[in-house]
């Protein structure tokens, strides 16, 4: 599994029920969207940043190495924002206020992105996709969606063992070798993820697949008093994001 995965399988808050978690989770990402990127977004990475080091017990490194990868995208997106293409006088230029919109945009996709993790480190894909079924989603929908989700992990391991098996081959030792291991790693990754697809279908169609993936998930239940505390740290996120703005310069 990956780390995110055990972390959200074994977090704090895997016992309550996805709608709690999607409340604070989603409500966060919604204010660093919504709320001005300054002080709002800021204050909106800063309250998941202490929900999920303190209340849901990940610890800081966790973090990081699931928030690394998101980041260095809002980070490339964002200096894009620094230039522009066929300006007077330079075909490339700095572009006017690009810096304060590269910023922004920044300070909110970043500040999103902690949110959805929020989400991601405390409710395990299986609980989700099951809520989800029960407010009406579609089953094929969820049943795709638990299918890949599993095929994720079978296709991690058979890369793990390939790229073993090239490192003990010495297919990593000058650059021409480790270029013709990624290509036979590639191809061989599609041929062994149809491969594992058809042994799936197989083996469901074996055991009587009628249409519908049934997955133990525990019995959870929607706690008022999560979701209503939730509601008010929102509410109070946009009424301090209000009263900084008019203080802070």
């Amino acid at each position: 599994m990956l780390p995110i995965d055990v972390a959200a399988h074994s977090s704090r808050w895997r016992r309550r029920h996805p709608l709690d978690k999607a409340v604070l989770a989603l409500g966060l990402t919604a204010l660093a969207v919504t709320l001005p990127p300054w002080p709002g977004a800021v204050l909106v990475l800063v309250t998941a940043l202490v929900l999920l080091l303190g209340p849901a017990g990940v610890t800081l490194r966790k973090v990081w190495r699931a928030w690394r990868v998101p980041l260095g995208f809002c980070v490339t997106g964002a200096a894009t924002l620094t230039v522009q293409v066929g300006a007077p006088g330079a075909f490339i230029a700095l572009a006017p206020h690009g810096w304060e919109h590269a910023t922004q945009v920044l300070l909110r996709s970043s500040a999103a992105s902690l949110g959805v993790l929020l989400l991601a480190f405390t409710t395990p894909v299986t609980d989700l996709l099951t809520w989800l079924l029960r407010l009406g989603v579609p089953a094929p929908v969820v049943d795709v969606a638990l299918v890949m989700y599993r095929m994720i992990f079978l296709l991690l391991e058979s890369v793990r063992r390939i790229r073993e098996a090239q490192a003990a081959r010495l297919g990593h030792t000058t650059r021409t070798a480790a270029f013709r291991s990624l290509a036979g790693l590639g191809a061989v990754a599609f041929v062994k993820a149809f491969d594992q697809a058809g042994r799936m279908q197989r083996g469901l169609a074996g055991r009587g697949y009628d249409g519908t993936l049934r997955v133990m998930t525990p019995d959870l239940h929607v706690s008022r008093r999560f979701v209503l505390l939730s509601l008010v740290l929102l509410t109070a996120l946009v009424i301090l994001t209000l009263v900084l703005e008019r203080l802070l310069p």
